[in-house]
């Protein structure tokens, strides 16, 4: 029964076929983004696995409980959550499969679970407000960062929106299509509830360090190959930019990406520093701290609004990369 849930081995009596419900779903998130208006009615899916995690933590990781205990529950709440995931992704999936409307259910799934319009919109905003004045840079920015915005200046707002399009082009979009590619929708459900895990609880705080570690390190695994396939397709974009260098987008990947703090991370956002010249990462400010990490890249750090256009450009075309491979992937399966 195993095999069939793979997204290749997938088959029933109705419904779409799940690469062709995914190629869909990349179309009409494009074009319609966070649809707004529509999680004002109705509570966005990330939200709701996030109120459960937010439920579990309260519950389960208390400081008077030791380090060794907290680690052990939250290492329970990854395996239970995961495996609710699953079993809803995997109802999804048979729904899709085997009714003639069934299908409709999955495709929304699919269509609020990835954010490649509305990372464009986010990072876009950062370029208008940045053309306006710093203040407007930084109150745009601060939507999408952790970091100090009022610490910014010009060039520290840019290259923090830039940052943010390359790391979130990886988990925002590729790795939800990779483990849909592989296990439909139970594998994207799973990887949104690991990820959205991560960004709650996987934090080196006293307070998440033991409790998150298991759901930090399940993230790191899970972004393992799509983070490297994203700094792929920014070095393949940057062939189709007149401003971008593909040459220096893979130098600066395999060189410094080992520099960055996070253990996948570093791959898109070198590809793009080496793609557009520029550098980023290094020293900036957090709320309560300042971290002094190396520079990524060996351009220019002073970057600024027309910088964020460029990044948007590569984006949008490593976006199209992104369709094709999995329309490639989708004919190699008919052939079959």
């Amino acid at each position: 029964m195993l095999p069939r849930m793979l997204t290749f081995g997938m088959t029933g009596d109705g419904g779409f076929d799940p690469l062709v419900l995914l190629l869909m779903a990349l179309l009409v998130e494009a074009y319609i983004g966070e649809a707004r208006r529509v999680f004002k009615i109705v509570r966005h899916p990330v939200k709701i696995i996030g109120d459960v995690i937010a439920f579990f933590e309260r519950k389960l990781n208390r400081e008077s409980r030791s380090q060794a205990d907290r680690a052990i529950r939250g290492a329970l709440v990854v395996v239970f959550l995961c495996g609710a995931a699953f079993a809803i992704g995997w109802g999804g999936s048979w729904l899709s499969l085997n009714h003639a409307f069934g299908w409709i259910i999955e495709f929304a799934g699919i269509v609020m679970l990835l954010s490649a319009r509305s990372l464009y919109d986010h990072v876009s905003d950062v370029a208008k407000g940045l053309r306006q004045n710093v203040a407007e840079g930084r109150r745009a920015v601060a939507h999408i960062v952790g970091r100090d915005p009022d610490s910014l200046n010009g060039a520290g707002v840019a290259r923090a929106g830039i940052e943010s399009l390359a790391e979130n082009f990886g988990d925002g979009l590729i790795a939800p299509v990779f483990w849909y590619v592989l296990f439909g929708f139970p594998g994207l459900l799973v990887y949104k509830t690991v990820n959205t895990m991560d960004s709650m609880i996987g934090y080196r705080s006293p307070r998440y360090r033991a409790f998150g570690m298991t759901a930090a390190r399940l993230d790191d695994a899970l972004n393992f190959i799509p983070a490297r396939l994203a700094g792929l397709f920014f070095v393949f974009a940057a062939a189709f930019v007149p401003t971008a260098k593909p040459w220096g987008a893979l130098r600066i990947m395999l060189r410094d990406s080992k520099y960055h703090r996070s253990f996948n991370a570093g791959w898109p956002e070198g590809a793009m520093a080496g793609a557009l010249g520029l550098k980023l990462s290094g020293p900036r400010q957090y709320p309560g701290t300042k971290v002094n990490d190396p520079w990524i890249g060996d351009g220019v750090a002073d970057a600024t609004a027309k910088d964020i256009s460029r990044a948007l450009y590569l984006y949008f075309v490593a976006c199209l990369i992104n369709g094709v491979w999995v329309a490639a992937i989708a004919m190699v399966r008919f052939s079959l």
